[in-house]
């Protein structure tokens, strides 16, 4: 059985986190097969779009599996194969926008899975949290840094201290999401606007992403800087 399930339609490819009766929660097994597909999709130029969603109905992920922890022979070593395979920075490199689809719980790796997608619809019955300080830990996939660049701040301190839910409606609010639907629409409203990002030129698709990502990460004017260079560029190929 796959852990991770890869589906090809025209210029879209859907994955599915595979574990549903753990609540698609990521394990070893999972991470690497989810490590082999996003590395398909850095380097296959033919795909436009790709929709991340978990199987069953209860659950996107509910984050790492913590029956694996601890079971790794040290620390380093546990340490140097996540450094080894940088599963949320190949993530969060991805040219081609990322469509999150969320039902159920995204806990943990989870939510912070979600947070490298580009578009993040959910249905109704979503929940998100970070519950590693219960445990005596801290996110540690980013989800210190992209929820707090996505909600105020107070809020993003707020998730990551109590470990406290949140509902769909108030993630929508607060910016965390960019719809809420009703569960049986779902997949038809991700998919709709798959298809949409998927008719528009991919170039400019990609330079529009790169240009707002990495331009998040430097002063104003060097991101007009790169959004001219972009823009010069796109308009050469077109």
């Amino acid at each position: 059985m796959s852990f991770v399930e890869a589906e090809r339609d025209g210029d879209v490819l859907r994955i599915t986190l595979n574990r549903p009766e753990r609540h698609n929660a990521v394990h070893l097994a999972m991470r690497d097969e989810l490590w082999a597909i996003l590395n398909l999709i850095h380097d296959d130029p033919t795909l436009r779009v790709a929709v991340l969603t978990g199987a069953g109905d209860r659950a996107f992920s509910a984050g790492a599996d913590i029956t694996e922890f601890g079971t790794a022979p040290s620390l380093i070593e546990a340490r140097d194969a996540r450094l080894d395979r940088d599963l949320w920075g190949l993530m969060s490199r991805l040219e081609i926008p990322v469509i999150a689809a969320i039902r159920g719980f995204a806990y943990g790796a989870g939510l912070e899975m979600s947070m490298y997608c580009d578009i993040r619809v959910a249905d109704d019955s979503a929940q998100f949290a970070l519950p590693e300080v219960t445990l005596g830990y801290i996110p540690s996939a980013g989800g210190t840094q992209t929820v707090a660049r996505h909600i105020p701040r107070g809020d993003a301190l707020r998730m990551a201290t109590t470990g406290e839910p949140i509902g769909a409606e108030r993630a929508f609010e607060l910016g965390l999401l960019d719809a809420v639907v009703a569960p049986d629409q779902l997949m038809a409203e991700v998919d709709r606007l798959a298809a949409l990002l998927a008719s528009y030129d991919t170039g400019a698709v990609r330079a529009v992403k790169r240009a707002v990502t990495a331009g998040l990460e430097v002063g104003l004017d060097a991101g007009i800087a790169l959004e001219r260079r972009l823009a010069a560029r796109q308009a050469v190929s077109a």
